[in-house]
């Protein structure tokens, strides 16, 4: 039997894997390098198409708990960001390009994963796992609307890369926040009357015509273009990426008005992109507008912000915690267009996806993941909210399992940790059994 799995990002080469570590042989589709979205630039597999940050590590973050869950449990895109990471104080970053080869490696060179070129406009018989993504092509969109209803939109943005090379480091200065980590990042400090002209500037810059948009757009908040947050409020900025606190300049130990921070984009040191700078600004506008930042005068860009459409489907009532369609059972959905929200989220569904879909063709006892975990917390998320218009979500404590009993404020985050490494732990040994 061979189990078709469409799109090879993040969540369609975990869901992959996991088939193909079970022994199952898998025809993987691909439509890059004949056909690229408008976000997408190179052939490999698992391409970074916003920051190059897989977010916090630990388990007093939602986000580290998953990745610490994913890794427990074997997941390849976890492997790979491992071998890849570039520093990024107390974050998990990688080096783009490098990432994207491993993954690809990994996928190209496995037996029993055959990848096929080219777009898919209908959906194969058998079973099938659909990770096309949030710009999945008009081609294949359809027929997702045919057995689904029609899909909603939103937009989303990616922030500007610049060459380390001609950022003016006699005014930026490595630190990180409360000196967390190394001092991984690059921060550029404004005072009063720089943060000033930089935000006036800002707001009244150009905007570049989204394709699709209209008066209607819907913005997703974690990936908020920089002049739209600006326009919500003079100090927005400097609540959110451009906080100043704990970033003190070493050359004077005062904190600046408002700090940019630049983080590591690739191994090598040469690439920076500008942390929370999502946009949609023309790239004429970028250029005037971001060089204004200090340290940023004669920035060389990479590659400018990018804004493009987001899909995603109203899951709850469509998908079981499987990510299986609930009207046609040998159809999995996997990766951002199910409603999660991230890299690490998109990898966790495509692992559920692949993983639940393997033990089912071999007979075993299917894993509820539950909400006590962050792979199931997601996973419950997505097919059983019911609290009013659904929104793509990240991982976060709100969506687990609460915490039974009296327990401190300071203790929580830890003990929704521990918990969840616990349900883990038994998961892990009935995963390994059927192996």
């Amino acid at each position: 039997m061979t189990v078709n799995v469409i799109g090879a990002g993040l969540a369609g080469c975990e869901a992959a894997y996991q088939l193909a570590r079970h022994g199952i042989d898998v025809t993987l589709y691909e439509m890059k390098p004949e056909k690229y979205t408008p976000a997408h630039s190179c052939e490999g597999f698992a391409e970074l198409v916003c920051s190059n940050s897989f977010r916090a590590e630990g388990l007093e973050s939602a986000i580290g708990v998953l990745k610490q869950e994913l890794s427990e449990l074997g997941s390849l895109i976890m492997d790979c960001a491992r071998q890849t990471r570039v520093p990024a104080g107390g974050a998990m970053a990688v080096d783009r390009e490098g990432f994207s080869s491993l993954v690809t490696s990994r996928i190209k060179n496995d037996p029993h994963i055959t990848v096929v070129s080219g777009e898919v406009t209908q959906i194969p018989d058998g079973y099938v796992i659909i990770a096309t993504g949030p710009l999945t092509s008009d081609g294949l969109s359809p027929e997702i609307e045919r057995i689904c209803g029609t899909p909603l939109h939103f937009f989303d943005a990616a922030a500007p890369i610049v060459q380390f090379d001609s950022i003016d480091l006699d005014k930026a200065y490595f630190k990180a926040r409360y000196d967390k980590g190394g001092a991984d990042y690059i921060n550029c400090p404004m005072d009063k009357d720089e943060y000033d002209r930089f935000y006036n500037e800002l707001i009244s810059a150009e905007e570049a015509q989204v394709h699709g948009a209209d008066e209607g757009i819907n913005v997703f908040e974690g990936c908020m273009p920089i002049e739209i947050m600006a326009k919500r409020g003079y100090d927005t900025m400097r609540f959110g990426p451009l906080k100043p606190v704990g970033l003190e300049d070493p050359k004077t130990g005062k904190t600046p008005y408002a700090v940019v921070q630049l983080r590591r984009d690739n191994a090598e040191g040469t690439m920076y992109n500008i942390v929370g700078f999502q946009t949609h600004l023309k790239f004429g506008e970028q250029k005037r507008v971001f060089s204004m930042i200090p340290g940023l005068e004669n920035a060389e860009f990479f590659r400018y912000g990018v804004m493009h459409r987001n899909t995603y489907l109203q899951s709850p009532g469509l998908l079981s915690s499987d990510y299986s369609l609930k009207k046609d059972c040998r159809i999995y959905f996997a990766g951002q267009m199910t409603g999660v929200e991230g890299y690490i989220e998109s990898a966790s569904s495509g692992f559920v996806a692949g993983l639940s879909l393997a033990r089912r063709i071999k007979g075993a006892e299917h894993i509820d993941f539950s909400s006590k975990t962050a792979i199931g917390s997601l996973a419950h998320y997505i097919s059983e909210y019911n609290c009013g218009d659904f929104q793509p979500m990240n991982v976060n404590f709100g969506i687990f399992a609460s915490i039974e009993g009296k327990v401190k404020k300071s203790d929580r985050k830890r003990l929704y940790g521990e918990r969840a490494l616990k349900e883990i732990s038994i998961i892990k040994e009935k995963v390994n059994a059927v192996l």
